[in-house]
């Protein structure tokens, strides 16, 4: 009976856990680019509008200058021979395509190549001046980029006893090459995810399965067909002004199984290691492209060693998405209009021993901007979706099988980059391992960079029965 009186508490505490004019797309001159879809982006043709901060190091030949990259993006091995290349000097910044943007933290040569260390860096450490836009753009021709299996996919620990070598970075595998179409997969945290995207929406299926605990489920945030209309203007190294608004009309949704038989209880939270990105072309002769990624955490709270249970729910959230920035003031752009398709609560099932609780956060985050994966910067807004779930025993009191559901919907957006601070400690240990060739010290990677807010979209929970032993009163 107390573990009923607690089940209202309990989803509580899960849910805890969370808490000028404008130039628009042109395609580049034939020599300024790579062609179409090139493996590591297109190489940046700066128009005569379009001033770049002066430690901006423009290397030539795009992404045929590329002799390889690192899974976790950190290190690009390039010819040595390219236009600039001996510009590059630690703390200046390398602009080689449009994925391959970042600070410089140091460098080397290997093998016949030039080995090249960076990390993140704010649209304003790139651009001094210029203004960019575009209107009504269709997101529905993706390009699926797969880091493979970088160190951020691993435990900290994990991640520096398998790759604390001299120069571990210097001899990581490629990652592997870019292909048409949303749907991709890869392994994170012993996870197994795929994406998919975009009929219908965008989204992960995951699986888990340690032999004593064994998790599946999908999240989406659905939509129709997506566009995007973006406006940048920068002056002096400032931002004047931002938006961004992604329209199609979205909804949340969600399925999950849950079972556990002898293990433990886990939480992983981690970015989902696919890039889908719709390249847009040159715009005012900076290759911007957008890209949506996700981030996946799941937390278990089940309060005995054996049970099982499943959900399923789908909602109706908002006509469009972003929001705007101009002149120090900043408003969210979200057309709210939630409504209940299928009940997650109506929808839960199993056969728990104890109270069983499960929190699933889905994060989707929507970038106009330049640099790849985790070093993506540029005009960003993210919606994390918190789908939080506990039933009751069905053992000692077969009247009341208790049953909770929590929802919560909250909106970031920025201007730069935002990292997660548990991947931001596995890369800066992972920074630690290198020795450093020409920089006197590799310094660490901050979690964010540019400013950025948030704001409540909706947030709801419910118990049923309305009963006191399932922790609510009636009425």
């Amino acid at each position: 009976m107390r573990g009923r009186r607690l089940l209202a508490a309990g989803l509580v505490v899960l849910l805890a856990l969370t808490g000028c004019g404008a130039f628009g797309p042109e395609p580049g001159p034939a020599g300024a680019g790579d062609g179409e879809q090139p493996r590591y982006g297109q190489a940046p043709a700066p128009g005569k509008d379009v001033t770049l901060q002066p430690d901006v190091v423009l290397v030539g030949g795009g992404s045929r200058t590329v002799r390889s990259v690192s899974p976790d993006g950190l290190t690009w091995r390039l010819d040595p021979g390219a236009r600039d290349a001996d510009r590059l000097a630690p703390g200046r910044v390398m602009f080689l395509t449009g994925r391959g943007v970042g600070r410089v933290l140091d460098l080397t040569e290997d093998g016949g190549d030039l080995v090249v260390t960076i990390g993140p860096v704010t649209l304003t450490e790139v651009i001094r001046d210029g203004t960019f836009g575009g209107d009504g753009v269709i997101l529905d021709r993706p390009t699926v980029y797969v880091a493979g299996e970088p160190s951020w996919t691993r435990e900290a620990a994990a991640a520096g006893g398998t790759l604390g070598r001299s120069r571990p970075l210097a001899v990581a595998p490629a990652q592997p090459p870019p292909a048409p179409g949303g749907q991709a997969g890869a392994t994170a945290h012993g996870y197994r995810v795929q994406t998919f995207c975009c009929a219908g929406g965008v989204g992960t299926h995951f699986t888990y399965d340690d032999g004593g605990l064994r998790l599946a489920g999908t999240v989406t945030l659905t939509v129709g067909r997506p566009a995007a209309s973006f406006h940048l203007a920068v002056g002096a190294g400032r931002v004047n002004r931002a938006e961004l608004e992604i329209g199609g009309g979205f909804g949340i949704k969600v399925d999950f199984t849950a079972g556990i038989d002898g293990g433990q209880n886990h939480r992983r939270t981690f970015p989902v290691p696919v890039d889908i990105a719709f390249p847009i072309g040159l715009v005012a002769g900076l290759p911007l492209s957008f890209t949506v990624s996700q981030t996946l955490e799941v937390a278990t709270a089940f309060g005995a060693r054996r049970g099982t249970f499943r959900g399923a729910g789908e909602y109706a959230l908002a006509g469009k998405l972003g929001f705007g920035y101009a002149d120090g003031r900043v408003g969210s752009r979200v057309t709210e209009g939630f409504a209940r398709r299928a009940s997650l609560l109506d929808s839960l099932t199993g056969v728990p021993v104890g109270v069983m609780g499960l929190v699933v956060r889905h994060g989707v985050r929507f970038t106009m901007g330049i640099s790849a994966f985790l070093f993506t910067a540029g005009i960003w807004f993210e919606l994390i979706t918190s789908y939080g779930a506990t039933i009751g025993s069905a053992l000692g009191a077969p009247y009341a099988l208790c049953r909770g559901v929590g929802l919560g919907v909250r909106a970031r957006f920025g201007i730069g980059y935002r990292i997660l601070e548990p991947v931001v400690q596995v890369i800066n240990k992972f920074l630690s391992l290198l020795s450093p060739s020409r920089a006197p010290r590799i310094p660490p990677i901050v979690a964010s960079g540019g400013p950025s807010w948030s704001a409540d979209v909706y947030r709801n929970q419910e118990v049923i029965p309305p009963v006191s032993i399932c922790g609510q009163l009636p009425g």
